[in-house]
């Protein structure tokens, strides 16, 4: 049972990297092996438990050994370890739909159009620049998937000949996963780090903006320099006119509430040491209020669309399942042993901090970068005083201390390692579904620059981490 679980794990994920030629949604595998993969465990509890891989079962029967029963043992894995693992995977699930309620209710009042109907220029390189730089930021203060959406909409509207478009949907892509990288709240990985206190959301954008900042400088300056230009034509316009259902000042209003909302989680965490998702919530309700108030005495027909319980409908469920399930497989992995093998075998074999978190980085190109960070938080535990006092080895127990050098460089390489190819990262499959971008055509004009920009800023935090320690 113990090889079983790795082989669900392994079979299920295939289905996943399949999502679209076998035109399955990814959530569906991923809700199977959550639950396949603990249903492997469980039944083959006493086998597994006694190879003495289990970390929590080992510290369990430290302090209790009698207990080393069936009874127990199913007690032990049933109401201790699933309720733990689902009790902060709970926590990022939270925290994501209140984030993605924001954002879509500011989008729902065209919040976004104040920002993106002020870009008029034509000429390609200066565009180039200028949504790189707007991805960037917005994808720190929002996230990297939704500004992907928001920014390709806006290419729609900028941009008429489809490789221009294709191009510069690309670039963006870039930009969203490298200004997710170094926000708390920019990323899915970045958020689960910083949820789960292996990093703190002032030190991550201090550490990581830089080497984030070079991942899309680094691209954008070879593009600008080697690759031919040719002037940017708009779309012809069908003479449609999207109807508005609010002022402009109701947008700008509910632009700077929202990402106001989003911006607060860090302070209500540091002013009330409380979970992010509690402050998620508290700005989700604060809107919630405030838009059920501002459309009152509007008609029936215009305010349908701007309610939250409507908005509500237009979240992605299904990618909040997919996180559930797939955070709950790893959690069954976790708890059963097998990264904290794996962690072992890259030790031994690999050893370096920076080599090892390129690896996953290169790795999150292929498979998605949410179990590959979950992999790794489970593999390393966060160093505590006491446990660094302890170690054989203090200089390598300290990278992985709170804001140690392995997290932050984590959270840069899962977050921009995505990038190489276009479904390796959240905001490349959306940019992918949304323009219909050929997965060959990608890997011929962008991998080889988002890998130049990928190792780059790697050298870069490198570079920052031996002159700062």
């Amino acid at each position: 049972m113990f090889i079983l679980m790795v082989v669900i794990f392994v079979l299920g994920y295939l289905v996943i990297a399949l999502e679209h030629p076998l035109k399955v949604n990814k959530a569906a595998p991923a809700l199977l092996i959550g639950s396949l993969t603990w249903v492997a465990y469980i039944i083959g509890l006493p086998e597994i438990l006694d190879l003495g891989f289990s970390r929590g079962w080992n510290d369990f029967l430290a302090l209790n050994p009698s207990a080393n029963n069936m009874e127990e043992m199913v007690d032990f894995v049933g109401h201790h370890q699933v309720y733990e693992h689902l009790a902060e995977t709970a926590t990022i699930i939270f925290f994501l739909l209140g984030a993605m309620t924001i954002v879509e209710i500011v989008d729902q009042h065209q919040g976004f159009k104040i920002i993106t109907d002020r870009i008029k220029t034509t000429n390609p390189v200066r565009l180039m620049w200028t949504l790189s730089f707007l991805t960037f930021f917005m994808s720190a203060a929002l996230d990297n998937l939704t500004t992907t959406i928001v920014m390709v909409a806006l290419l729609r509207k900028l941009v008429g000949d489809k490789e221009q478009k294709w191009f510069l949907a690309s670039i963006i892509v870039l930009a969203a996963n490298a200004g997710g990288a170094w926000s708390p709240i920019g990323d899915v990985t970045t958020i689960m780090l910083w949820i789960g206190g292996q990093v703190t959301a002032i030190n991550i954008m201090l550490k990581v903006f830089l080497p984030s900042l070079t991942t899309i400088v680094v691209p954008l300056l070879i593009i600008t320099f080697f690759y031919p230009k040719k002037e940017v034509h708009r779309p012809l316009s069908n003479g449609k006119e999207e109807k508005a259902f609010t002022s402009h000042k109701e947008r700008v209003f509910i632009l700077i509430m929202g990402v106001s909302a989003l911006l607060f989680v860090p302070v209500f965490k540091t002013l009330t040491h409380l979970p992010p998702y509690m402050g998620m919530l508290f700005g989700l309700g604060l809107m919630w209020v405030t838009t059920e108030i501002m459309h009152q005495i509007k008609p029936e027909e215009d305010k349908r669309n701007l309610t939250v319980v409507s908005i509500l409908s237009k979240v992605d469920v299904p990618t909040v399942l997919f996180f559930l399930g797939i955070l709950m497989a790893v959690a069954a992995l976790s708890s059963a042993g097998h990264l904290d093998i794996l962690a072992g075998w890259l030790d031994r074999k690999v050893g370096d901090i920076y080599v090892i978190n390129l690896i996953i980085g290169a790795l999150s190109s292929v498979v998605d970068n949410v179990p590959l960070v979950a992999g790794a938080m489970g593999m390393y535990e966060i160093t505590t005083p006491e446990m660094l006092q302890a170690a054989a080895d203090p200089v390598y127990a300290q990278f992985f201390v709170q804001d140690g050098l392995f997290w932050e460089f984590l959270a840069y390489c899962a977050g921009t390692g995505g990038s190489i190819l276009i479904i390796g990262s959240a905001a490349g499959v959306a940019a992918m579904g949304m323009e219909k971008i050929d997965f060959i055509w990608y890997m011929k004009r962008i991998s080889l620059l988002a890998l130049a920009g990928y190792l780059a800023g790697g050298g870069v935090y490198w570079l920052q981490a031996q002159l700062l320690h």
